[in-house]
Formats: structure tokens, C-alpha cells, sequence
């Protein structure tokens, strides 16, 4: 009767654990990224009444008679399934898809977590709600983002400047009117940068010249609005356009502005009419004159405005100026046995010497999963199998008191047989 108390006693204990993982569950069922736990029982060492016998020739074997002396608390485990996405819309918010982990930095070391909900300082750094630095790879200056390195703090270098790009090409579509008079003129413009970024107004003019002929010349505004070379000269010669009877351009899709044709423009600027077989080509058909720059490749200096970050973890800057570079990687850790991670608070967890070594990399990538920009995972607790749960740990509680009650009420049967 006394060992039936001890074992009830570590029944009560062992339940009482569980009450308390299920209350910690319940406790953080709207938690950014948290992990459910579950507890699992073990009996302990059983004594022994009675041990086995061998069978003989006149009578069989006889198996051992133990009695159990209670339970114990096996192990306490994280379920690392994935959890629901909510959307939030914020450029900071970031949730993984799969396995792994963001890396942050804090005074207490490296940690891991779920949890992507990660804001922009004072300083540009990205950084968890704890202040902890988010790991990854910034980009150079070029943009190129080299992940071969070490994994360091991420900036969001918000307010920073890109540098201007000198025009090389300006991209030409569209269509020339087929009846034209010989010596009509079409005319169009666009703006082109030097190597300051500052705006070039640049005109081309197409001169029909003959029957499916254009010549194409190129001037340019100066500081007082006045068009140079100025009419009647010329503009400077780009080339010839010819064209066969179905409209389609026979010379060559690209002429070229001399360096030096501007001041500040020294190199010279392809001027390019699209490519054979594509609907990106000039044309001469009926009366149509559509004539128009699609794009040119220079660019003013621009400051980021805004960014995105991909599926891979890659964080791309647009800038005022439309252009866009990329500006860090996020790193994501993965572990062999994510089950065996210290969590310590937070959200957090540590590397442990049952988790394996961390293998960082991009998402995505080496069964890494990916990331969800302007979303956050959320618990993974069930709330319908945690109030299950609680029920069996109240009833697993109250039968272990009904045993100590029902020991007790013996051992007094046993005090009173002398009165």
C-alpha cells in the first residue's frame, strides 16, 4: 500500500507536468512562430517478486512477476510542423515555408527563431523585436551579393544613393508612315543622361528621302532650349533605313550618335529599331506614324525608396530614379535535429549538442524552405487537441489522488484491526 502511494505520488507529478506544458501551449496560441510541446510518459524501474523459470522436462517455463513502482517524465517534445500564415502587408515581416530558421544576433549570442517580425533602426539595421541583429549577406556595391561568406548584419541603407549610368542605348519602335511625301520629316525625342546624370534632350528626325527610304539625323537642346546643330544645317547623320515592300526594315536595326556629338555624351549611343520577327521593331506600313522610344538604358541618380525581398531571401532597393539593385540575402539556418534546439525565450532557440551544427544558406536552397515577404507564421498549437489534452491530464490527476485516497483508507482499515 505504501509503494501504491509512492507511485500515485509520481503520477501526480508527471500530470501536473503535463498541466503545465498544456497551459504553456494554450498560453501562446496566438504567438509569432511558437512550437507546441507535448509530454510523453515512462514507467520506471519495475521490482521484482518473482523471477522466471526455465522449462524442464516435467513442467514449463514460468515468467517473472514485477511490480511496477510508477512513471516518470520521458521527454518533453517540440513539434516543428508548420504553422498558418497570416498576411500583415509590412515589408519587414518575413515567414518561412518549410524548414529552417532566420539567424539573429544578440549580446547573448547567435539565436534561432521563427519568428520573422523584424524592424528597421535608426541605423538602417534590420532587427528583431529584441533589438537582436538579423543575419545575412549584404550587397557590394555593384549589387552582387556573395554567399560563400560569412553571414554578418543586414542593413536597409534607406535614404542612400544610387549612381547615375551614361546612355549607351536608346531602344526605337514603332511604325513610319508608308505614304509619306519624299521629304516629310517625323520627329521624335527622349531624354538621355551623361555621366553626372544630368538629362540630355536628344531629337532624331527621320527625312524620307525616296521611295521605302528614310535617312535618320539626331540634334540636341542646349542650356537655352535652342536645338543644335541648328535648322537649316543638318543634324548629325545616324544612318539609312530601308525598307522592302511589306514594310519590313532591309538595312541594318541599328545606327549609331557619334561620341562627341554632345559635349558631355563622349562615347558614342547606339540607336537601336528592334530585332527581325518581333513586335519590338520599327515598320513602314499605310499611314500610321507611331514612331517612339520604348527605353534607354541611362539613368539620374537615384535614392531608394522602397524594397522587396524574394522567395530566395534576396532584397532588392528600387530607387526614385526606377531603377533597382539588390541590396542584401537573408540567411536561413538549417539543423539536423531541430528537436534537439534549446529554447530559451522569446521565440528563440540555441544550438545544442543534440541539434547538429547549423547549415546556413539561402532559402530555398539545400532543403531550405522559402519566404513568404509581409507575412508571419503563427502558432502551431491546436486548440482543440491541447483542451483534450487537458482533460486527460484532470483525470490522469484525479485517478492518481483516488489512489492515494483508496491507500490511505486501507492503512487505516489496518491501524484499526486492534482497537
Amino acid at each position: 500500500m505504501i509503494r501504491s502511494m509512492f507511485s500515485a505520488i509520481s503520477g501526480l507529478r508527471n500530470h501536473q507536468t503535463m498541466m503545465d506544458v498544456v497551459g504553456n501551449n494554450i498560453a501562446n496560441v496566438n504567438t509569432t512562430g511558437f512550437k507546441s510541446s507535448s509530454t510523453v510518459f515512462a514507467d520506471v524501474l519495475s521490482q521484482s517478486v518473482r523471477g522466471g523459470g526455465q522449462a524442464a522436462a516435467n513442467r514449463g517455463g514460468t515468467n517473472p512477476t514485477r511490480i511496477g513502482l510508477g512513471s516518470r517524465l520521458a521527454s518533453i517534445n517540440t513539434d516543428f510542423s508548420q504553422g498558418s500564415l497570416q498576411r500583415t502587408g509590412r515589408t519587414t515581416d518575413f515567414a518561412l515555408q518549410g524548414d529552417g530558421f532566420f539567424i539573429v544576433e544578440s549580446p547573448s549570442g547567435r539565436n534561432y527563431t521563427r519568428s520573422g517580425s523584424f524592424n528597421i533602426d535608426a541605423q538602417g539595421r534590420l532587427v528583431a523585436s529584441d533589438g537582436g541583429f538579423v543575419q545575412g549577406w549584404q550587397a557590394n556595391a555593384a549589387g552582387t551579393v556573395n554567399t560563400s561568406t560569412p553571414v554578418t548584419n543586414l542593413t536597409i541603407p534607406v535614404g542612400t544613393q544610387i549612381a547615375p549610368v551614361m546612355t549607351t542605348e536608346v531602344n526605337v519602335v514603332g511604325n513610319l508612315p508608308a505614304n509619306a511625301a519624299v521629304g516629310d520629316t517625323v520627329t521624335n525625342g527622349v531624354d538621355v543622361y551623361d555621366g553626372q546624370g544630368n538629362p540630355i534632350s536628344l531629337w532624331v528626325e527621320y527625312t524620307k528621302t525616296g521611295t521605302d527610304t528614310w535617312s535618320a539625323a539626331a540634334r540636341y537642346l542646349d542650356a537655352s532650349g535652342v536645338l543644335q546643330p541648328t535648322p537649316p544645317a543638318a543634324g548629325t547623320p545616324l544612318g539609312t533605313l530601308t525598307f522592302d515592300g511589306d514594310g519590313q526594315l532591309t538595312s541594318s536595326y541599328d545606327l549609331t550618335l557619334p561620341g562627341g556629338t554632345h559635349p558631355d555624351l563622349p562615347n558614342d549611343v547606339t540607336i537601336n529599331l528592334g530585332s527581325a520577327d518581333t513586335d519590338s521593331r520599327v515598320t513602314q506600313y499605310g499611314e500610321s506614324n507611331s514612331i517612339t522610344v520604348a527605353r534607354q538604358d541611362g539613368s539620374a541618380t537615384g535614392t531608394l525608396q522602397s524594397f522587396t525581398v524574394s522567395q530566395e531571401g534576396l532584397i532588392v532597393g528600387t530607387y526614385s530614379n526606377g531603377r533597382t539593385k539588390a541590396i542584401g540575402q537573408l540567411g536561413v539556418a538549417l539543423f539536423t535535429n531541430p528537436e534537439g534546439l534549446d529554447a530559451i525565450g522569446n521565440a528563440y532557440y540555441k544550438e545544442s549538442i543534440n541539434s547538429g551544427l547549423p547549415a546556413i544558406g539561402t532559402a530555398d536552397g539545400g532543403a531550405r524552405g522559402l519566404i513568404a515577404a509581409g507575412t508571419l507564421e503563427m502558432s502551431n498549437v491546436d486548440l482543440s487537441q491541447e483542451f483534450t489534452n487537458l482533460i486527460l491530464a484532470q483525470r490522469g490527476f484525479q485517478a492518481n489522488s483516488r489512489v492515494i485516497t483508496t491507500s490511505d483508507e486501507m492503512l487505516q482499515e489496518v491501524v484499526n484491526l486492534k482497537r
